[in-house]
């Protein structure tokens, strides 16, 4: 009775929840990135009936998928800091791949035209808000662990029982994306 008693006053049951939480959260991201792989291949099909010389855009999509599907994306994947960073680089490539084929398809006007197209991108565009929300939450989560896993007394529980913080998601160029964009109204050069 004691014992649980303790427990109960130590944060046991806050690493239980929010525990839980996050890996609720990093489920629907792990959602969300596989409605985006399983829309790729259709996008890049679509564009290669229109666009066939950009062959070398639609490869790197085709590889960048290749190499975010390779990867083992497992629960345990957000208590493996490496392996999360790793992950992200991947998805971050993919993400970089699809900008570049957005691009390509202002050049085609009748692919820009194609209702299959459209209606791949807006689903595209839809899932990739979905994962700014999903990533948002799972944000929340890691927080509200973190904070349990850092604050007295929950720490020394978290210290005992070996629950550590976990990885959150992390802006590689901060620097670069702190730049206020450049604005050229100057279409002339």
């Amino acid at each position: 009775m004691l014992f649980s008693l303790m427990l109960s006053g130590c944060g046991y049951n806050t690493f239980q929840t929010t525990d839980e939480q996050v890996k609720t959260s990093w489920s629907e991201v792990l959602n969300q990135y596989q409605r985006r792989a399983d829309l790729i291949p259709n996008l890049v099909s679509t564009v290669q009936g229109y666009a066939s010389q950009e062959k070398e855009v639609l490869t790197k999509i085709t590889e960048a998928r290749s190499r975010v599907g390779s990867m083992q994306a497992t629960p345990e994947l957000i208590n493996d800091p490496e392996a999360f960073k790793k992950y992200m680089a991947a998805q971050n490539e993919l993400k970089g791949s699809l900008s570049r084929l957005m691009v390509v398809s202002e050049n085609y006007p009748t692919l820009k035209s194609d209702q299959s197209f459209r209606d791949l991108s807006a689903q595209l565009e839809g899932t990739e808000n979905r994962i700014t929300v999903a990533r948002k939450r799972y944000i929340d989560a890691v927080q509200e662990y973190n904070l349990a896993v850092r604050t007295f007394p929950n720490n020394l529980t978290a210290m005992l029982f070996g629950y550590k913080a976990k990885a959150n998601f992390t802006v590689e160029n901060e620097a670069e994306i702190a730049k206020p964009p450049t604005v050229d109204f100057n279409t002339s050069k």
